[in-house]
Order: C-alpha cells, then structure tokens, then sequence
C-alpha cells in the first residue's frame, strides 16, 4: 500500500462522483488516513458522501476564502493529527456570467472571483498545511490544461492559468521544507461540478474523438490512482509538475483521420479499443 500511514486532507468532495471522493477512496485502500472538508449549504453533501467511503470519515469546516476558517483547518489538524503528510486541493469556482462563452462580457469581479477561489485558494491551503508538513509531504491540485484556449470555458481557463502558475511558485518556496507541489490535468469527467459547466458534453466528445488511449467520462479511477501516486513517496524528487491524466489528449493536434485509423490499425470508437471496459464482443 503506497500511502500507508500518511495523513491526508481531502478538499473538494461533493457526492460519490467527485474526482476528490474517488481519490479520497483510493487512498484509504493505499492505507492513508483521510480527512475531507466542506462549508455552507453543500456540507451535508459532503457529510453523506464521506459515510460511503470505505471507512466513514469525519468532515472539518473549510470556506477556502475565509482567513478564520484557514486557521481553524490549522488549528483542528494539529489536535487530530499533530502533522499533516499530503493534501488535494480539487477546488474551483467561477460565476456563470463567466463561463458559456461570455469571455468578452464578463465583469472584473467575476473574473477575480474565479482567480480567488480556482487558483489563489491553492497558496491559502498550502500556507495553512505548511506549518504541519515535513519533508516528504505533498499537495496536489486539480488541474484543466490552460496552454490553451478552450471554448465555452472562458475565465475559469484563465483561473487554471494561474493555478499551474501558483503552483510551479509553490513549489520553489515549499521545495526547502521538502514538500512537493505537484498539478494532476485530468481529462473531462462527469461530476456534479464538471456538468454545471455550459458545452461540458463539447469538450467531453472531443476527448471521445481524439485521445489515443480512449477517453471515458464516468471512469475516474486514473485519475484518482495518479493523485494517490503524487502524494506518495513513488513520487519522491517530483515537485512543480504538471502530470496529464487525459487518455493522450494533449499530445495530439486533431483527431485521427478515417485513413490514418485505418492504415494504423487504430480504433475510431475508444469503445472498441482493447482494455477498455466498455469493449464490445465480436
């Protein structure tokens, strides 16, 4: 087990189908203890979700733009744990009159709405957890490729800009404490959160049509097992990295021709793919 005896906060869990409660599964299998946290109307969410995992764990108070509640998590930790060895930040947040293709009409305040609780929310946790860690800690931040521009996702791309920014900076100030800041860029996932975007099915059929390895939207265990893998010490001497968890999609330019399939062998359907779980009998 990679992550036995490490103890973990887990942010962002809202039902059994966010990226953050797979993760949060995955690590207690690998032996860690977890810890997931949850403010305002959507904390009996999390509440609920956390008594399915495979161990029912406690929820603390967490409004990452609340300073008190930053100190509070601080406080709480170092009397339950006394140290805390790794942390995911899976936390994001923009207006909807700054998503849906609304670039151009967005106001400043949603924008830096977005910016605070998606990108700068990553320093307030890590500058909360910093006094608990030692070397050999990790955080990891969820991440969406932003080295470009992608439709209907507008300011919350610019936000993950900034979030791979802040993180390549934490990683160089935490770095001498031993504590690794690593991003995991997932593949488009079906969540609760993934669904409010507008065009979220856009962006998930084009990771159908051009990831090599196939892409499925409602399968999130690569992700989960890659963020377990960063937060253990398999990932010893990786800090300011951004790791794809996409099914190959970054590294293509377009999806592959019929032609190009045909003469590669290549599946067109990520069903008919070998491996996958969705493969169908011939």
């Amino acid at each position: 087990m990679i992550l036995a005896g490490k103890r973990l906060l887990i942010t962002g869990v809202i039902t059994k189908d966010s990226i953050a409660f797979h993760a949060a599964e995955q690590a207690q299998k690998e032996g860690a203890s977890v810890l997931l946290t949850s403010f305002g109307r959507v904390r009996r969410m999390t509440e609920r979700a956390a008594q399915r995992l495979p161990e029912p764990v406690d929820v603390l108070e967490l409004d990452v733009n609340r300073e008190e509640d930053l100190a509070g998590l601080t406080a709480e930790l170092d009397r339950r744990w006394g140290g805390v060895d790794g942390a995911l930040h899976a936390i994001a947040f923009a207006p909807q009159d700054a998503l849906g293709g609304q670039f151009m009409t967005a106001p400043a305040q949603s924008a830096m709405a977005a910016f605070q609780t998606s990108a700068f929310s990553l320093k307030a946790l890590a500058a909360a957890l910093a006094p608990l860690m030692g070397p050999g800690s990790g955080i990891v931040g969820l991440d969406f490729d932003a080295t470009v521009a992608w439709p209907i996702y507008d300011w919350m791309g610019v936000a993950k800009a900034a979030l791979e920014s802040v993180s390549r900076y934490l990683a160089r100030d935490l770095g001498p404490q031993g504590i690794r800041v690593n991003l995991v860029s997932a593949g488009p996932l079906g969540t609760v959160a993934a669904r409010g975007i507008p065009g979220f099915e856009q962006l998930a059929e084009l990771w159908r049509a051009q990831a090599p390895l196939g892409w499925d939207t409602e399968d999130p265990l690569c992700v989960a097992r890659s963020i377990c893998w960063l937060l253990s010490d398999y990932a010893q001497g990786i800090s300011g990295e951004i790791v794809h968890v996409d099914g190959g999609f970054h590294a293509v330019g377009a999806p592959p021709t019929a032609a190009a399939a045909s003469e590669t062998g290549r599946f067109r359907d990520p069903a008919e793919a070998p491996g996958h779980r969705n493969r169908r009998r011939r």
